[in-house]
């Protein structure tokens, strides 16, 4: 491992966190940009400790200075380590469909099969289908009216092309039809086994005593249940399968059962609903799917549609299976924050604790970078964990050019700079390209600094108010020092940011945790247009939402 690579990363990770760089986030970098270095962790590990003590040692201004002559080589890295998705087969005419539940909007781990399936129908000029997979006969599972069009608005927001929209609700006549084929041909039958006594048997490889109903009393059983003669737990409809199969769950598996709650589309006008691989199966063959990408979870489910299709002696689309992303120290769950939406603890589901792409969205992320960090691991089977940092990494890249730096103070504190009259300080609005133009700050002798900072300062050490003066601290009273950084280098032991006493803008930030900062942000900041990214120097990025003459409100993106 390039030693100079990992110094550079050790400087970027120390820069975007305040000067300090962690080894845990450094190395799971490291890792995610070439997991061959985990052949040799335990030695990296040591080499990667050795530079971050190192990086950490020096001044924030010292790690930028270094890190400018460096970071090419992380771009060059990650270039030579991209790789692009692999060929597919018997992809001449590609047709691949995404079908999600309606229950909620999209959010960072479910759209991973969305953006597979976005790059190949690119790749191959093929058709891309949305299906929204709205039954309500598999799971107990309530669909959200909602949660068509926010599914619809994540598609669009992430750039991804729909050849055509189809609702199964919309195709109950359909996925009818051909369970009455599967019983006039003897393969499927209907059942008034009780579920525990259902599982018994299954997993005694025992056949229902319905089994051997003829065609055409199931057929009548069939009728019946489709004029809603019978009650929920009664009747299903079960597909004739091994009763040896080394799996319980797959024998005589379900097809259809009643379920008598309202739906959003067709409110009671259906009671009996497929299972998922049933419909599924039908759809893939009808709308001509010729590649399905989805998470190995649904290997089972998987399994099921190929004998569906080899039941009706229908010709098998691809299936992929791909494993699973996870993040690091964040917990994925739909259902949650469906809850905590609805109970008002959430402020919707573009709040940030969703991880919904609304909520990417509201907090300045890039959907080229939410692609970016979903199609690095490709289509492995293996599931990977990944750190949060990954994700941040893609999206600084893309807004840290774009976005001016301004002044914000958390908690103000004023205070008083003794045998100091005040000065203009002259500032870049982006320290890395002058051209985008200069912020100007006048200044008093008194300053607002974060409450933070305040607490720490002791008794004859030497502060820094970037970019304006050095000072000390002397019985309480703070004195002035010297306006030249060079001064304060070998001997100074704390850079802070400030605001001046007067002119200042208030503002508000609402956190990915659900918390909000208040403080005070710099005047220049005024001539920000909604939904512009700026970074608070030496804090974090964050997203304007909304701005009026009292208050400007932001959204926190990342560090």
């Amino acid at each position: 491992m390039n030693k100079d690579l990992i110094y550079a990363l050790a400087l970027e990770n120390a820069i975007n966190f305040n000067g300090r760089a962690s080894h845990g986030s450094v190395i799971g970098i490291l890792i995610s940009m070439n997991p061959s270095v985990k052949a040799n962790i335990k030695e990296i590990s040591q080499l990667t400790a050795k530079i971050i003590s190192e990086v950490n040692s020096l001044s924030l201004e010292e790690q930028k200075e270094k890190f400018n002559s460096l970071k090419h080589l992380i771009h060059h890295e990650q270039k030579e380590l991209k790789k692009g998705l692999p060929e597919l087969n018997n992809a001449e005419g590609l047709v691949v469909r995404f079908a999600p539940y309606p229950s909620g909007p999209l959010h960072i781990g479910n759209a991973k099969q969305l953006i597979l399936n976005d790059e190949y129908a690119k790749m191959y000029t093929g058709k891309f289908i949305l299906v929204y997979d709205d039954t309500i006969g598999s799971e107990e599972k309530n669909i959200s009216n909602e949660a068509y069009s926010l599914i619809l608005d994540g598609v669009k927001w992430l750039n991804v092309k729909i050849s055509k929209i189809y609702y199964k609700s919309d195709r109950l006549e359909i996925y009818y039809k051909y369970a009455s084929e599967l019983i006039k041909e003897n393969k499927a039958y209907v059942c008034f086994c009780k579920a525990e006594e259902l599982r018994k048997s299954r997993e005694r490889g025992i056949e229902c005593i319905h089994r051997n109903h003829s065609i055409n009393e199931n057929l009548e059983f069939w009728q019946q249940m489709l004029k809603n003669k019978f009650k929920p737990g009664q009747i299903i409809l079960r597909i004739k399968t091994s009763m040896t199969h080394p799996n319980p769950a797959f024998r005589d598996r379900v097809l259809f059962r009643i379920s008598v709650r309202s739906h959003p589309r067709t409110k009671l006008k259906y009671k009996i609903w497929p299972l998922l691989e049933f419909s599924w199966a039908i759809d893939d063959h009808l709308l001509g799917i010729t590649h399905i990408l989805r998470g190995k979870d649904l290997m089972m489910e998987s399994e099921m549609e190929r004998f569906i299709w080899d039941t009706f002696s229908w010709k098998h689309p691809e299936i992929i299976h791909t494993g699973l992303v996870r993040i690091e120290g964040i917990k994925l769950s739909k259902s949650k924050s469906k809850e905590e939406v609805k109970s008002g603890k959430y402020k919707g589901w573009d709040d940030p604790r969703t991880w919904s792409l609304q909520s990417l969205k509201k907090r300045g992320f890039k959907p080229e970078a939410i692609r970016k960090f979903l199609l690095k691991s490709g289509l492995s089977r293996n599931d990977v964990t990944v750190p949060i940092e990954d994700l941040y990494a893609e999206n600084r890249d893309l807004i840290e050019k774009e976005s001016n730096r301004y002044f914000f103070v958390q908690e103000p504190k004023l205070i008083a700079i003794e045998n100091f009259k005040g000065r203009e300080v002259e500032l870049n609005l982006h320290p890395d390209f002058p051209k985008k133009g200069k912020r100007k700050l006048k200044t008093n002798n008194k300053f607002y600094i974060n409450k933070k900072d305040f607490e720490v300062l002791k008794e004859n050490e030497l502060y820094r108010l970037m970019d304006c003066l050095s000072f000390t601290k002397q019985k309480n009273k703070f004195v002035f020092h010297s306006l030249d950084y060079n001064e304060f280098k070998d001997k100074g032991s704390r850079i802070m940011h400030w605001l001046p006493e007067k002119g200042n803008l208030k503002a508000s930030v609402f956190m990915d945790n659900g918390s909000v900062i208040n403080g005070l942000l710099e005047s220049n900041a005024c001539k920000m247009k909604l939904n512009e990214t700026c970074q608070f120097e030496r804090t974090f990025f964050v997203r304007l939402d909304k701005k009026s003459k009292t208050i400007y409100e932001f959204y926190f993106c990342h560090k």
